[in-house]
């Protein structure tokens, strides 16, 4: 009894969609349009690249040169340097020799200047550094803008790639089925 039934109920539906169907003809007379692909070639016209422009601050130390110019000579022999003294240094050694006496002491009336020791100024090479940030820019190609024609007719487009002299174009042809189109003829 339950089989008969539901065999019963089965038809009762399967009748009512048929129904359904045959009174929407549109939908029975739908058609799949299928599309007509082929591959050509356009000539490319110009590539532009488009930039990607990165920021980036970082810091560094930055130092003012040292000028050796300006600083006293450095013993780095550990001896003590001898003065290149010239001609008068030399006379002036030798008269000094003079008035000396056996004991290497000199005598009272002669008063031999000696040159004062420099100040030190502290470390020699100190330089003057300070930590600055510093500014950056870089630029990277991150598409291209081609124009290219095909058929006589000018197109552009982004690509992420430059495609050289020659482009390699899909071309779809599918026919256009419009409002006007989908109505019935008028006879």
């Amino acid at each position: 009894m339950k089989s008969a039934s539901l065999l019963t109920l089965a038809c009762l539906l399967g009748g009512a969609a048929f129904i359904a169907c045959a009174q929407d003809g549109e939908v029975r007379n739908r058609v799949v349009i299928v599309e007509n692909v082929k591959f050509d070639y356009a000539q490319v016209l110009n590539v532009e690249p488009v930039f990607q422009t990165l920021r980036a601050t970082r810091t560094e130390e930055h130092c003012e040169p040292v000028s050796t110019r300006t600083l006293a000579p450095v013993n780095v022999t550990g001896e003590e340097p001898q003065e290149d003294k010239g001609r008068l240094g030399r006379f002036m050694d030798s008269v000094r020799s003079i008035f000396r006496r056996e004991d290497g002491s000199e005598e009272d009336g002669v008063v031999v200047e000696t040159p004062a020791p420099a100040a030190n100024p502290g470390p020699l090479l100190t330089r003057e550094c300070r930590i600055i940030p510093v500014g950056r820019e870089f630029r990277r190609p991150i598409a291209y803008d081609v124009d290219y024609v095909y058929k006589g007719t000018k197109y552009r487009s982004r690509l992420p790639e430059d495609p050289g002299n020659r482009l390699k174009i899909r071309v779809s042809i599918t026919p256009w089925i419009g409002a006007e189109q989908g109505a019935p003829a008028n006879p």
